[in-house]
């Protein structure tokens, strides 16, 4: 009998794929500018765009609702230039703003509904690539030189900064408590911090071989994707593995449960879903028009992705994962 069963479970595991499908997206919100980063705050979703702008949809109605600007400069030639919004975050009202500047540097900003702040300017010379809220007072962020942060906002400085690496930075993500935080350079290493003493916690061996475009950390897994067309799995509870893709794995993301799986699959713009557990791949979401570079879940029902181009996708799960 227990022969019998490991023969009916292979027999299973057999079929998944052919019933895998093809899934479009459920609809499509148009942004004015390029996309650069994206992040959910209830039903609205703040897009970073590289116009000098964040854009805000309410999700609901599929619509634009408000706008945050950031102002031209002017460059040495007399052109007026919109600064590229290079990451978006949102905590109890209010917006954090990483742009970038003619000098190479980069503007932190805070925007409380209704007025626009300079936390960090140029002056300070810093090239933060992301940055991102820990709670009301201390906001988190990296540096192209793989610097990470703290930054205290009532007393304007940094409790502690950690040179992480001498990899370039590549992206960071806080666990939902902000109580740790995991982060990933070129080096293709995953490490792993406490958010408020910057001490290392852990950085296992590394699954991929080379630069991590992006990551995602989730109810202690973690996701990264690859240039080395890999996509490294560190679940919480079991060994790590990863997946083998056939082309550059540019984004990864994974369900607030971290029981799904998804990352950029081909040179077709497609994304590829994935039971975490087994490292079975299910199916594949179609139709999005630009290489895939941010991808946000919404609940373990739905996600939105997003490229370098001017649409946002949300792609429903609910009758994909049969519930």
């Amino acid at each position: 009998m227990h022969t019998l069963y490991k023969l009916f479970l292979l027999f299973i595991l057999l079929l998944l794929p052919l019933f895998a499908k093809e899934i479009k997206p459920a609809f499509i919100m148009k942004t004015e500018g390029l996309v650069n980063d994206f992040v959910l705050d209830g039903i609205y979703l703040y897009v970073g765009t590289d116009d000098g702008m964040v854009e805000i949809f309410n999700i609901k109605t599929r619509k634009k609702v408000d706008e945050i600007f950031i102002t031209a400069e002017k460059s040495a030639m007399g052109d007026w230039v919109n600064p590229k919004i290079l990451s978006v975050d949102r905590n109890r009202g209010k917006t954090l703003i990483v742009s970038s500047s003619i000098g190479g540097y980069r503007n932190v900003w805070i925007h409380d509904g209704k007025k626009l702040k300079r936390l960090i300017s140029t002056e300070k010379k810093i090239s933060i690539k992301e940055a991102r809220f820990v709670d009301k007072e201390n906001i988190l962020y990296g540096t192209l030189a793989y610097e990470v942060a703290n930054y205290a906002l009532g007393e304007g400085y940094r409790t502690y900064e950690k040179q992480v690496e001498q990899s370039t930075f590549s992206d960071m993500v806080l666990s939902e408590d902000k109580k740790s935080f995991v982060t990933a350079s070129e080096s293709g290493q995953v490490t792993v911090m406490d958010v408020k003493t910057g001490k290392i916690l852990k950085q296992p061996k590394p699954l991929n071989l080379d630069n991590i475009y992006k990551l995602d950390y989730k109810n202690g897994t973690i996701i990264t994707a690859g240039q080395d067309r890999r996509v490294g799995v560190y679940p919480k509870d079991a060994k790590p593995y990863y997946l083998k893709s056939n082309f550059l794995v540019y984004c990864a993301g994974l369900s607030p449960s971290g029981n799904i799986g998804v990352y950029s699959a081909n040179d077709k713009n497609d994304l590829q879903l994935f039971n975490v557990k087994t490292g079975k791949k299910t199916d594949t979401l179609v139709g999005q028009d630009s290489v895939p570079s941010t991808i946000k879940f919404f609940n373990e029902d739905g996600f939105f992705s997003a490229g370098y181009g001017y649409n946002i996708y949300y792609w429903y799960l609910k009758e994909i994962n049969g519930t």
